[in-house]
């Protein structure tokens, strides 16, 4: 489904008029050619489809609340200076709470003149100063004035979509929980009543009726029988036997008949040792499927954790892993071993192949209760790491971001594991020990973290620090 933007093309009545008509037609092209929807007046509404008087900023608002459903975030262009009070009564009017892009385009010194000239480079200063007296939050373009074909506009536009996609799935978002937290991992505590009062509301199911669910479906159903058919073709399950990839079909299934039935966007699973214990395997892989088909699954019951994996998401449109800050690497202060069992999606990993809990197999259960990790190394290329937490000391959610890359370095261990370099990363890691975050983070291989810290700072209000920013 294509992403809707709504659009306000700003002109103020004593300039130029051709150059609002001209500026309207090509930033809706553009937006079009970008990909985007986009809801904006029409010449038959207004002079020149633009928003210049308090008529003209009804029309505007009325024509946003009826697509209310469809905007994600609004852009505010100024072919010239524009007029600021009606821009700001049209969004105000609307209703809608969404992330707002303020472009201006640039004038040429050659061409001041009074049939020529735009201004919009001091326009953008009164409607942002407008927009700061309405208390509506708003988000520049990367230069004051940019050019609609340019390269830099169409990195904004791509960012700001993502700061619109973030705060739309934030929008009465309901989340999963699976079991409940192992009891040694005080550090996945979360406050459900803080989430909610950011709109987040949780779903709650206990472990044991997920495996009677599952009990109850025969080896022989059809969908069983599809759904390993399903699993082979997703991973290598070379020397894995079949008893223990018919029970993560039989899992699988009964976790997304529950997603159904809730309504949720992501889920955290109890996964260990009862899973083992009670129903014979580890759960790594079937979570691995639902994070690749974009419904993040969070290991040991790290809600919050799922929630970075979905911010980022929503943010590269690519899928997210959760991952333990897990050792050094030898004397490289800013090097560090990202590991987990794993729960990895696919295409987070390369060499990627079913196997067993190799820790959890020591002590808790025997290996025959554990097959069904996921095994691989995170290949090479940009990163960005995403953790948010809730504060019951303050009441609020606070969060943090960091990007670096994954490098070539390969250990031989099992699971799914990756080396991460971040600039000055005993810095970050001194403020995580300080400020008290978890040592599971939410990885994403693209750089959003600018994309991230918009949504999160200014729209949603969750307190975040971006480090090295």
């Amino acid at each position: 489904m294509k992403q809707t933007l709504g659009l306000v093309v700003g002109s103020r009545g004593f300039f130029p008029e051709w150059l609002v008509k001209e500026g309207r037609e090509v930033v809706l092209s553009q937006l079009k050619k970008l990909g985007y929807d986009v809801v904006v007046l029409s010449p038959e509404d207004t002079k020149h489809g633009a928003v210049q008087t308090w008529e003209d900023a009804q029309k505007c608002a009325a024509l946003f609340d009826e697509n209310r459903k469809k905007i994600s975030g609004i852009v505010v262009t100024l072919p010239n200076f524009g007029e600021e009070k009606a821009i700001a009564d049209a969004i105000r009017h609307s209703g809608l709470n969404v992330p707002i892009l303020i472009h201006a385009f640039p004038d040429k010194t050659s061409a001041l003149d009074v049939e020529s000239r735009r201004d919009s480079f001091c326009g953008k200063l009164s409607i942002c100063n407008n927009l700061r007296q309405y208390n509506i939050p708003f988000t520049l373009t990367s230069e004051h004035t940019e050019a609609p074909d340019s390269v830099i506009f169409k990195e904004d536009i791509a960012a700001f979509a993502g700061v619109s996609r973030i705060v739309s799935g934030f929008k009465n978002l309901k989340a999963g929980a699976i079991g409940a937290r192992p009891n040694a991992f005080n550090t996945v505590r979360f406050s459900e009543k803080i989430l909610e009062n950011s709109g987040i509301s949780v779903e709650v199911i206990d472990l044991s009726e997920v495996i009677a669910r599952a009990e109850k479906l025969k080896d022989s159903d059809k969908k069983v029988v599809n759904k390993v058919k399903d699993i082979h073709n997703y991973i290598n399950t070379s020397g894995i036997p079949d008893a223990p990839l018919v029970k993560m079909a039989k899992l699988w299934l009964v976790i997304n008949e529950w997603i159904k039935e809730t309504g949720i966007k992501l889920f955290a699973f109890q996964c260990w040792s009862s899973i083992q214990e009670n129903f014979g395997i580890m759960p790594c892989a079937v979570m691995s499927m639902f994070s690749e088909n974009m419904i993040p699954a969070a290991c040991e019951v790290d809600l919050i954790g799922g929630l970075a994996m979905y911010a980022l998401q929503l943010a590269s449109q690519k899928p997210s892993a959760l991952v333990d800050w897990n050792n050094n690497v030898d004397d490289d202060p800013d090097k560090a071993i990202l590991f987990h069992c794993s729960n990895y999606p696919k295409s987070c990993l390369e060499d990627f192949r079913m196997g067993f809990g190799d820790i959890i197999s020591t002590s808790a259960v025997s290996k025959e209760q554990a097959y069904g990790t996921c095994y691989g190394t995170i290949p090479t290329g940009p990163v960005t790491i995403a953790r948010l937490a809730t504060d019951d000391i303050t009441g609020s959610i606070t969060g943090y971001l960091a990007e670096g890359n994954i490098t070539a370095d390969k250990f031989p261990t099992f699971g799914g594991i990756g080396v991460v370099e971040i600039e000055d990363l005993q810095d970050l890691l001194a403020f995580l020990c300080e400020n008290g975050f978890e040592h599971h983070a939410a990885i994403n291989l693209a750089h959003s973290a600018n994309i991230l810290y918009e949504a999160f700072d200014k729209y949603l209000g969750f307190d975040t620090y971006w480090h090295n920013a």
